[in-house]
């Protein structure tokens, strides 16, 4: 609809501002106040209603987090707002947590106290802060219900399943979910899709293996546990060789192995953390059975102990009739030639969560060109120029999608 991206277009400067606050104030993690705070101070200008949704987190999860390297988390924070009233609804979702990655752009309004918004959920905000305020100004023409929902933690691959175990998808009840991701290594203005899976799961075990320490001289007095953690080792990469059919997309990482202080010490524990990532259904549960029963025969093997912590995000996955419903709203925003298929993506998305319980699409957006630092690097930067793009998708797929509801 032309009318919505030409709104978009006039609210650049305040998208852009938005996006500069909120990337100059990163803030990691599921508790995110300063940022909660600023939305709900944007909405609150803007007239629309909203909800904070603070969700505890079980003790077992503030325990496990800590144990993957995550500061104390105790809850999860996001932000729910309603524009509109009645059935259907559709959700626009944007993440807006930062990574514990300084910034290295010599900008302006660069990120401080060392972390940084260098997966561009800071723009994911702005742009919905965009489609915010153009909906509000359509209101009195919605055919139904657009809720937004600002959420923690994705980085985490949990902040997704919190805010739907916390009832974000009920009062109203969502009927179906959008999400979008901005690229700097994508062409600006280039939008990506694909049906059915979009993201790879990731399921990551942290195994904590306890022997029995002595000195390096009496080996036989010791149960070693640096030699269990590399049977596992070997043994989970030699899994994905023999047991996972070779079309599969697997990606097995042991990413930390470690334990140990002195040659002459033989320790009392060791550590070893593996992360699958698939984009086969089969092959992930295959996997999360195995895995275990190899970690618990090579560990009682060797006479030890362990413990595991278990980590599981679902792939995200694009609802083919939601996707087709959707597509030509996408077409009328982005223009002719700038919408194409993609192959799945091999990162995770936590948006999976809320792709399990409704219909969803999720889109990527370019906002720079290829050879550009990628996400999670700590030179990536956006261009800002796309944003208005994101913010007439968001805004005319929701207004569009009521409408073509009501009418059926």
């Amino acid at each position: 609809m032309k009318e919505i991206l030409e709104m978009a277009q006039s609210l650049k400067d305040q998208i852009v501002a938005d996006r500069r606050y909120i990337h100059e104030h990163p803030e990691i993690g599921m508790d995110l106040p300063a940022t909660c705070a600023y939305i709900k101070k944007r909405l609150t200008k803007m007239g629309i209603p909203f909800k904070e949704h603070i969700v505890p987190m079980p003790e077992k999860l503030i325990r496990d987090f800590l144990e993957a390297g995550f500061p104390k988390m105790e809850r999860a924070t996001g932000v729910t707002a309603l524009i509109g009233s009645g059935s259907p609804c559709i959700l626009l979702r944007a993440d807006m947590d930062a990574l514990p990655i300084k910034e290295e752009n010599d900008l302006p309004f660069a990120a401080k106290g060392g972390y940084g918004h260098m997966c561009g959920h800071d723009s994911h905000v702005a742009m919905l802060l965009g489609a915010a305020a153009i909906l509000k100004s359509m209101e009195s023409r919605l055919c139904g219900t657009v809720k937004l929902l600002f959420q923690p933690g994705e980085e985490t691959g949990a902040g997704a399943r919190l805010m739907v175990e916390g009832g974000v998808l009920e009062n109203p009840h969502v009927d179906g979910a959008l999400g979008i991701h901005i690229h700097a290594n994508k062409k600006e203005g280039q939008v990506t899709y694909c049906k059915g899976v979009n993201s790879a799961s990731l399921d990551t075990y942290i195994v904590k293996i306890k022997g029995k320490g002595g000195h390096s001289s009496a080996p036989h007095e010791c149960v070693d546990p640096l030699m269990i953690m590399n049977q596992v080792y070997q043994a989970v990469n030699l899994l994905v060789t023999r047991e996972v059919d070779p079309e599969a997309m697997v990606a097995l990482t042991c990413g930390v192995a470690k334990g140990g202080t002195a040659v002459n010490i033989i320790p009392d524990t060791a550590q070893v953390h593996i992360g699958v990532r698939t984009l086969n259904v089969a092959a992930r549960n295959h996997l999360a059975k195995r895995i275990p029963e190899l970690v618990d025969g090579y560990v009682r093997a060797w006479r030890g102990s362990f413990e595991m912590t278990c980590f599981k995000t679902p792939s995200t996955c694009t609802d083919p009739e939601f996707c087709d419903a959707l597509l030509p709203y996408i077409e009328e925003v982005a223009g002719d030639g700038n919408v194409s298929v993609t192959p799945p993506m091999k990162a995770t998305e936590d948006f999976g969560y809320i792709t399990e319980k409704v219909p969803g699409m999720y889109l990527s957006l370019g906002d720079g060109e290829e050879g550009a630092a990628p996400m999670h690097n700590p030179r990536m930067m956006l261009r800002e120029e796309a944003f208005t793009t994101g913010a007439a998708l968001y805004a005319n797929c929701a207004f569009e999608w009521l409408r073509e509801k009501a009418a059926r």
